[in-house]
C-alpha cells in the first residue's frame, strides 16, 4: 500500500494503522507500506520513530522508487525497512543501457548487503526479466506478468485455472508481484 507524505505524517497515523489491522483482522505481516525516498528524508528522526513503531506491529516497510530521490546512503541503514523497490525508470533501459545496468546491479548488491529484499518495478520484456534474474533480483512486477486490472476483476482472475496472468517468470529468483 503506497502512502503519501500527508498520510504518513498525519497525527495519529500509527494508531490508525493499528486500528485498521484490528478492525479488518488482517495479519500485520501481510501488509506492506511503501514510502518514497522524499517522504522518508523529510524529517529523518521522526521518520525513524514512526517506521519503527509500525514495524513493531509486524507491518512490512518498503522504499518505493528507490534511486529517484535525494536520500543519503548513510541514512538508509538507519531506517527499519524490509524492501527496496527499484524505480521503473532504471528497469526501462535494461538490458542495453549500461548506466541502468550499473545502477540496478548496485541497488541489488547494496540491498543484499543490508539484508533487504529488492523488487524491480516496471518489468515489461523478457530481456528485462532475464537480466534481473541473472542478477538475483528477488521479485519483480510489471506488465510482463499481467496488465493492471480493476479491483472487481482480481477475484475472478485469481480463481481461473490456470490464472491468466501472462508469461510466467523463469527461474527461482523471479516472483511476480503486483
Amino acid at each position: 500500500m503506497n502512502l503519501s507524505a500527508r498520510q504518513f505524517k498525519q497525527p495519529g497515523f500509527i494508531e490508525l494503522v493499528g486500528r485498521i489491522l484490528s478492525e479488518t483482522g488482517l495479519a500485520p505481516g501481510l501488509l506492506e507500506l511503501e514510502l518514497t525516498e522524499s517522504v522518508i528524508m523529510d524529517d529523518v528522526e521522526e521518520t525513524v520513530t514512526r517506521l519503527a513503531a509500525v514495524r513493531a506491529m509486524g507491518v512490512h516497510l518498503a522504499i518505493d522508487d528507490f534511486g529517484t530521490g535525494y536520500s543519503s546512503l548513510s541514512y538508509l541503514k538507519r531506517f527499519p525497512i524490509d524492501r527496496i523497490k527499484i524505480a521503473r525508470c532504471f528497469v526501462q533501459g535494461l538490458p542495453t543501457d549500461t548506466g541502468d545496468q550499473a545502477i540496478v546491479e548496485t541497488i541489488i548488491a547494496m540491498a543484499r548487503g543490508l539484508n533487504l529484499a529488492v523488487i524491480a518495478e516496471g518489468v515489461e520484456t523478457g530481456a528485462q526479466l532475464a537480466f534481473l534474474c541473472s542478477h538475483r533480483c528477488q521479485a519483480m512486477q510489471g506488465y510482463y506478468f499481467a496488465p493492471a486490472v480493476a479491483p472487481e476483476e482480481i477475484d475472478r482472475l485469481l480463481l481461473e485455472d490456470p490464472p491468466a496472468l501472462g508469461p510466467r517468470a523463469p527461474g527461482p529468483h523471479a516472483t511476480a508481484s503486483t
